[in-house]
């Protein structure tokens, strides 16, 4: 027997495969309940509109991706022996999920990349997000030449680039192996290695 909470969740994954199959615009309520084997009637018990149905898919996929930094081992000594390959061990899987998860990377970029972004985005609840937060902190007290990055711009950078080369591969643009992983981590921190050196006490200053 699906229970509500299956059904909510069956709703949003289809809600998810038919923005990619009909866009974000014109994805329809008729073409996610036929994908999700549910009535119109049956979404509009769980969610308010289709505006409202989006950003609970984008909450869901978001929490996905915060949830990869849960299961991760990090060791911030590993910084300063191996700055580089410390942030590859938290890129990569962060890479891989999407890679591995179709829908929701072409979902995921699309609604970023929509006009309906910014308005939600200044209020979303990004708590989930912590313990990535904690990792970034850890960086930035290694190696203070960070904080002169902007931050914001920094993390975008990251993050949309990390999910456009994603969908780049999971549409078979880029071929889904290590050199391309590879790649686009070396292009992604290109830009991060002056800045990944720690501070040196200046002679002199008191």
């Amino acid at each position: 027997m699906v229970t509500l909470d299956d059904t909510k969740t069956r709703i949003i994954l289809a809600a998810i495969k038919a923005v990619r199959q009909y866009g974000l615009e014109g994805v329809r309520i008729q073409n996610v309940s036929e994908l999700a084997g549910v009535s119109s009637g049956a979404i509009y018990r769980h969610f308010d509109s289709k505006d409202q149905l989006l950003v609970e898919c984008f909450t869901y996929v978001d929490r996905q991706a915060a949830a990869i930094f849960e299961h991760l081992k990090f060791n911030p000594l590993t910084m300063l022996t191996d700055s580089t390959g410390a942030i590859k061990g938290l890129w990569l899987p962060y890479f891989r999920f999407w890679t591995s998860h179709p829908d929701e990377t072409v979902f995921y970029h699309r609604f970023r990349d929509s006009a309906f972004f910014p308005k939600y985005d200044k209020s979303r609840d990004v708590t989930y997000f912590k313990t990535f937060i904690g990792m970034v902190d850890a960086f930035k007290r290694v190696f203070p030449s960070l904080n002169r990055i902007n931050q914001d711009l920094l993390w975008l950078h990251v993050l949309t680039s990390t999910v456009m080369y994603a969908k780049y591969v999971v549409e078979g643009a880029l071929p889904n192996n290590q050199e391309t992983e590879d790649t686009v981590f070396q292009l992604l921190t290109t830009g991060l290695s002056g800045y990944l050196k720690p501070d040196k006490p200046q002679k002199g200053k008191k």
